[in-house]
């Protein structure tokens, strides 16, 4: 299983729209890609135009590869990149530990 950790900065004020739209393309797009296997998003305390998506994939191709470069990715980009203040950054990560 691979993390995928996308540090997302939008508009000020857009908060409220943002929530909405990013949990509408996570449920109706991302989720029904090859390789999906979960997601959480995390909203900013201390800034709230920060959110914390994160995306858990079988392989890391599922999402670099699979996704990516499917039409989906574009839909996806659709929906949520209107509210970006920056290009989100991306990172993978491969579990090295964890609790129960």
């Amino acid at each position: 299983m691979i993390l995928e950790l996308a540090d997302i900065r939008i508009h000020p004020g857009q908060q409220l729209a943002f929530d909405a739209a990013i949990q509408r393309g996570v449920e109706q797009i991302i989720s029904k890609a090859k390789g999906f296997v979960g997601f959480k998003i995390h909203k900013g305390i201390e800034s709230p135009e920060r959110y914390v998506l994160t995306i858990v994939w079988q392989t890391l191709e599922n999402h670099t590869v699979d996704f990516r470069e499917s039409p989906a990715f574009a839909e996806w980009r659709a929906i949520v990149g209107p509210f970006f203040a920056a290009a989100p950054t991306v990172e993978h990560f491969s579990l090295l530990a964890q609790s129960h």
